[in-house]
């Protein structure tokens, strides 16, 4: 009798082993999900100090060239720069690298300019 009790757990206990490679592993996903946040977040932090610096330089300029005209209105120097560079030839692609600017707000300026 104690015999077959032996055999029957030992024979259990491979059973569940094997069937613990085919079981999801919760703490995989989880870890997954942790990382993706990760990612995120370290993105939008790169984001915001990215407009954050460029809000800094539009404020420091006003404040320190208030009698600065531009070529139409007074307008900001980051503003003024890319249309400068604009009418030097630069492609909105050149004048992103050049002012830390996305290639969308570069059109948005050129537009409304």
């Amino acid at each position: 009798m104690l015999i077959y009790v032996g055999i029957a757990i030992i024979a259990i206990a491979v059973i569940l082993f094997i069937l613990s490679f085919f079981m999801n592993d919760r703490f995989e996903s989880l870890e997954s999900q942790i990382e993706q946040l990760s990612i995120s977040t370290m993105q939008d932090a790169y984001q915001m100090k990215k407009k954050i610096k460029i809000l800094e330089e539009e404020l420091l300029t006003n404040s320190t060239d208030t009698q600065q005209v531009a070529s139409r209105d007074f307008q900001p120097l980051l503003i003024q720069k890319v249309y400068e560079l604009s009418q030097q030839g630069y492609s909105p692609t050149d004048i992103s690298k050049n002012t830390d600017l996305s290639v969308h707000d570069i059109q948005t300026i050129l537009k409304n300019y």
